[in-house]
């Protein structure tokens, strides 16, 4: 068992928070004029070069889509000034690229949200910049002589690309690396993280690659940014082990690529048995301790393979998923185009334009995330409570969700169907109502019984005799 209940400082907002990540160019194209040369028609294929047009105003005009589908919190990869599509290769930390809007078009935005009752974070691309960034040109321009050599760490002069005479962030040239270790630089970043708080009132920052950053710098980070919103949300892009990220001096939480890899391997590859995955996921609880409310959770990214697609197109596996990432502890991020059934392999591939058209949707699909998305914001135990295992059992993994009173019990079962199964409730509940078949269930000696556990299945169980 599982206790989150006790006090930790992470933002009040963020464990009801439903995230849901855009990749700007590819959301939806709401303003033609700002297009840049060469935009490509909707639904071509994605290259790493080209573009689409997708922009904040296209945001803007999806909201009441996004609203509908139950999400109240939008995570935006980078929309500063750069030169390609992804925006990872800053040149100007405080503009909005013009191919996505305008500074005053984000306030705009961040107001809409904030008057609709949902939060944004953006993404803080701090430990590299592009090699149009204005400090890497004077260095290019003046060399050694540059008053911000320092700025970057340079192996040799005259700057050189090919092959780069100064370090950059996963060997590509065009995205040279800060120096982290000047002060200037730190400065910079720190009015940079400020600023945006400030001035667009935005709700925290997605940290890129964070482990390549001195930790001591991040704690300056979170007392600057905290300073100014103390209920700021930051969450750093952690892949593996996110223990030092998460001791109340840095960040709030981390994307939970870990739990992503868990639920592949008992969904998908079936590396994990039930038994297997409940201890797993028991054991993250307890490493992520009183951070796990604040925890991003997810299924798929920018940099990651669909998941339908990682699923091989096998639905039934993929609503089992979405149903452990709906019901569990952590708040979960919903990748653009998941909820309609979007594939798409590696980068760039994943990164697909939004499809629009629902004649092309899975409706399957899309109808369980808006009813998993509307369960677990109508039960706070869902959201704020404590989880226990009930039972792991030839595949077969259930839990419960308590908080205050109000309980939820799930069952899973990514494997073939299992008869004659008792399930303890550890409840005094006597009738538990299933959400998706409308069955009611009742408890004999404290045991759900179960004549078959389907194939491929997902039961959501509520006390009661009706829904709700």
């Amino acid at each position: 068992m599982t206790d989150i209940c006790d006090p930790y400082a992470v933002p009040d907002w963020v464990p009801d928070a439903i995230f849901y990540q855009i990749f700007p160019d590819r959301f939806y194209n709401g303003d033609r004029s700002n297009d840049p040369p060469g935009t490509e028609p909707w639904r071509n294929p994605p290259t790493r070069k080209n573009f689409f047009g997708g922009d904040l105003q296209g945001i803007l005009e999806k909201l009441d889509y996004l609203q509908g589908l139950g999400v109240n919190a939008l995570y935006l990869n980078p929309i500063f000034r750069a030169r390609t599509n992804h925006k990872y290769d800053t040149c100007d930390y405080f503009e909005v690229d013009p191919a996505l809007g305008s500074n005053e078009l984000l306030k705009e935005v961040v107001r809409e949200l904030h008057r609709r009752d949902m939060r944004i974070i953006l993404d803080g691309v701090f430990n590299h910049c592009g090699d149009g960034f204005w400090a890497f040109e004077d260095v290019k321009a003046r060399g050694a002589a540059s008053p911000y050599a320092d700025w970057f760490i340079v192996r040799s002069y005259p700057i050189c690309a090919s092959p780069p005479s100064y370090y950059t962030f996963s060997d590509a040239p065009y995205m040279p690396k800060l120096n982290l270790n000047h002060r200037p630089v730190q400065e910079y970043i720190l009015k940079v993280a400020t600023h945006w708080l400030e001035e667009a009132r935005i709700d925290g920052w997605r940290l890129d690659v964070p482990f390549k950053i001195p930790l001591a710098f991040w704690r300056e980070f979170r007392a600057a940014v905290k300073g100014v919103n103390p209920q700021a949300y930051l969450v750093g892009e952690v892949w593996r082990e996110a223990s030092p990220w998460i001791q109340g001096d840095t960040f709030d939480g981390v994307t939970n690529y870990r739990l992503r890899e868990l639920i592949l391997d008992y969904c998908a590859t079936k590396i994990l048995d039930a038994e297997d995955f409940a201890f797993e996921v028991e054991m993250l609880h307890q490493v992520h301790g009183n951070a796990a409310p604040a925890m991003l959770n997810l299924l798929g990214s920018h940099d990651t393979p669909r998941i339908l697609t990682g699923l091989r197109g096998d639905v039934d596996r993929l609503l089992v998923a979405v149903a452990f990432l709906m019901t569990t502890v952590g708040a979960p991020l919903i990748y653009y185009g998941d909820e309609i059934g979007l594939c798409g392999d590696m980068d760039p591939d994943c990164r697909r334009t939004m499809e629009w058209d629902e004649a092309r949707w899975n409706r399957r699909i899309h109808d369980a995330y808006r009813k998993l998305i509307g369960l677990r914001r109508a039960h706070p135990a869902l959201r704020r409570g404590r989880f226990e295992t009930l039972l792991t059992f030839d595949g077969v993994y259930a839990y419960r969700r308590v908080y205050e009173g109000d309980e939820v019990i799930v069952i899973l079962n990514p494997r073939s169907s299992v008869t004659d199964l008792a399930i303890p409730t550890g409840s005094h509940t006597n009738v538990w109502h299933d959400l998706w078949t409308g069955r009611e269930r009742s408890v004999a000696d404290g045991m759900l019984l179960f004549d078959c556990v389907p194939a491929v299945s997902f039961t959501v169980l509520l006390p009661g005799t009706v829904a709700g």
